[in-house]
């Protein structure tokens, strides 16, 4: 055996732990205060206990400060695993595990944090992070230097999931696994618990044979993905630019094809709208006396459902689909009774837009739209950015994907292509800071549906790719 298959057979036996592991994480729900939750903190006190017990403490915590939840922070948590003379973590004197008495993740100061109290970490005493002034950047002040070899490779999954949605079109408690012919059913367990599970066990191989990857492993668990990643990825950006290096690599295990075929290294474009339409509310009998904004935003609504594909019908063969995407999707309440016209109309569109057109011409076209409705109607419309996201491309011939393509090559026995993608991941943030950055996954893609699911085999398997990439050092 070469490479990771000698491991092979520690993550076959380890599939009970796995799938109790994604029992422990879906039994915790973790919505962001925007779905009508608490965050992401239980799920991460959960985790990071579950961590330290398995030994890949001490887990840090890197809290991105939110006073809409229950106390007050949004977690995000890191725990690695040193390569040959591995970097020394940010504000840290040396590299150490928890020992016995170290009960949860360690908590990273930030700007406008106290680093909190000193506590012991085996060898380790935690004071806090520095921060660096961008990527491979020097550190701040007590952090040693990052060797010139001391790149790390990292594999990030959020911690935070989407709201059941209808309870009815569930078949068991969407918080409670259920497994069932080789799937495992519940909120989170796919998107993004599978990917999370498979680079804990991948790490856990390496750890418990004592195998010292060739570079420094780092695994990432962040908040606030589902909804825009303000607390996630782009607050560790932000706040703890020290935590990565120049040359460092992501993979993110949140998008994929059942066989495992798909790298995706590219992104459209991210618009969210919402819009706002403003008429005048009068008794129905008497309609002449009001202006419906019902009726204008209906009309707004099927204008840029129409339109915005007919301005910009360009296609590009890597995405899928290859086509530039205008959804309207939520629609919020207008009024409470049926004799009453309404004079507000509210509703939101997603869009995703092919790298070639600049987004500040979608908008355009979307405010020449808006215009032709109001005078069409006697409204006012409004529209607000909700969120607008960008990226620049990961290059399909860079060590970190020729590396993965060879990896799903030999665990799957299929050749992997290079895609772009619709669905805005944190991906973008990375590459947009300058770090190669890979999504690749094996899935059915349930996620967000009633009765998501994750395929154990799948789980299993990706954790092998991901230990190939771990001993490759791309």
């Amino acid at each position: 055996m070469s490479g990771g298959e000698r491991l092979y057979p520690w993550l076959e036996a380890a599939r009970e732990r796995m799938i109790g592991l994604q029992r422990l994480l879906t039994s915790v729900p973790a919505l962001a205060p925007e779905n009508r939750g608490e965050g992401e903190a239980r799920k991460a006190e959960a985790l990071g206990a579950w961590l330290e017990e398995a030994g890949l403490g001490p887990v840090r915590n890197y809290p991105s400060s939110d006073p809409r939840v229950p106390g007050g922070e949004r977690p995000n948590l890191m725990v690695r695993l040193p390569g040959p003379g591995g970097d020394v973590v940010p504000g840290h004197a040396g590299v150490g595990h928890a020992g016995p008495g170290n009960a949860g993740p360690v908590r990273e100061a930030g700007p406008g944090h106290e680093a909190g109290p000193v506590r012991e970490a085996g060898p380790v005493r935690e004071t806090g992070v520095a921060h660096e002034t961008g990527p491979g950047g020097d550190h701040a002040s007590g952090a040693a230097s990052r060797p010139a070899a001391g790149r790390s490779f990292w594999v990030m999954s959020h911690l935070d999931v989407v709201p059941p949605g209808d309870p009815a079109k569930w078949e068991s408690d969407p918080y409670q696994l259920v497994e069932r012919g080789g799937r495992l059913y519940g909120r989170g367990t796919e998107d993004n618990q599978q990917g999370m599970v498979s680079s804990i066990f991948a790490l856990l191989a390496l750890k418990e044979a004592g195998v010292i990857p060739p570079r420094d492993v780092k695994l990432l668990f962040v908040a606030d993905e589902e909804v825009g990643s303000t607390h996630g990825i782009q607050a560790l950006l932000r706040d703890h630019a020290g935590l990565f290096g120049k040359g460092d690599t992501f993979l993110v295990p949140d998008g994929g094809r059942p066989d495992g075929s798909m790298i995706e290294v590219a992104e459209k474009s991210l618009l969210w709208l919402r819009f706002t339409v403003q008429g005048r509310q009068v008794h129905a009998s008497m309609p002449h006396l009001g202006v419906n904004a019902f009726l204008a935003g209906s009309d707004l609504v099927v204008r840029l459902g129409r339109g915005l594909p007919e301005a910009f019908p360009e296609r590009d063969p890597i995405f899928e689909p290859p086509f530039s995407t205008f959804c309207p999707t939520k629609k919020e309440a207008n009024v409470p009774n049926v004799n009453t016209i309404p004079g507000l109309d509210v509703f939101c569109l997603d869009s995703r837009i092919l790298p070639s057109r600049p987004v500040d011409e979608v908008l355009g076209e979307i405010d020449r739209i808006c215009r032709a409705v109001e005078s069409d109607h006697g409204v006012r419309v409004s529209r607000e950015i909700l969120q607008r996201n960008s990226s620049v491309p990961t290059r399909g011939d860079c060590p970190l994907v020729l590396g993965l393509k060879k990896a799903v090559q030999k665990v799957y026995g299929v050749p992997a292509e290079v895609m772009g993608i619709g669905g805005g991941t944190v991906g973008a943030y990375l590459r947009n800071a300058g770090y190669d950055t890979a999504i690749w996954c094996t899935l059915d893609e349930t996620a967000h549906m009633p009765n998501e699911y994750c395929v154990v085999n799948n789980m299993v398997n990706d954790a092998k790719v991901m230990l190939e990439l771990m001993l490759a050092g791309v």
